[in-house]
């Protein structure tokens, strides 16, 4: 729940950030002045790319959410926790060790979601969070092919 406590807070301060800087561009825009009105220009396409982005990421949590869900009613979770450090984080030697048990399932079962899923965790839990992220998107991939 603190998570998506966190996700509102940061999204309304990005919207509260787009709407002064469209207010900016607005006021930029109708000065008149050829550079104050590039400068609007260049600026009204900041406010555009930044709800872009934010619908992107908030699709991105709401769906990898449903999947997490979709897995734990499946009993399909991975089942040995990762134990943690102090700082909440997973120990990353104990993540790596897992590692090779997800990555063989996947080359096993390329076009299941719950082993891209899996792998998603696992590289999540080495701290790998660009190939997490990449593992989660084809997982969400393959599961609406497969809808």
């Amino acid at each position: 729940m603190t998570k998506k406590l966190g996700v509102a807070v940061m999204a309304v301060l990005l919207l509260l950030y787009i709407f002064a800087v469209a207010q900016l561009a607005v006021g930029l825009l109708l000065s008149g002045d050829a550079v104050a009105v590039t400068m609007g220009v260049a600026l009204a396409v900041l406010p555009v790319v930044g709800v872009w982005g934010l619908v992107v990421e908030i699709m991105f949590g709401m769906r990898s959410e449903r999947l997490l869900g979709r897995l734990e009613g499946e009993g399909a979770l991975p089942s040995e926790p990762v134990p943690l450090l102090t700082s909440g984080r997973p120990e990353r030697d104990a993540a790596e060790a897992e590692f090779p048990r997800y990555r063989a399932e996947v080359e096993a079962s390329p076009e299941s979601w719950q082993a891209w899923l899996r792998l998603g965790l696992a590289y999540d839990a080495s701290g790998d969070r660009r190939r997490a992220r990449q593992s989660v998107r084809r997982a969400i991939a393959l599961e609406r092919a497969a809808r």
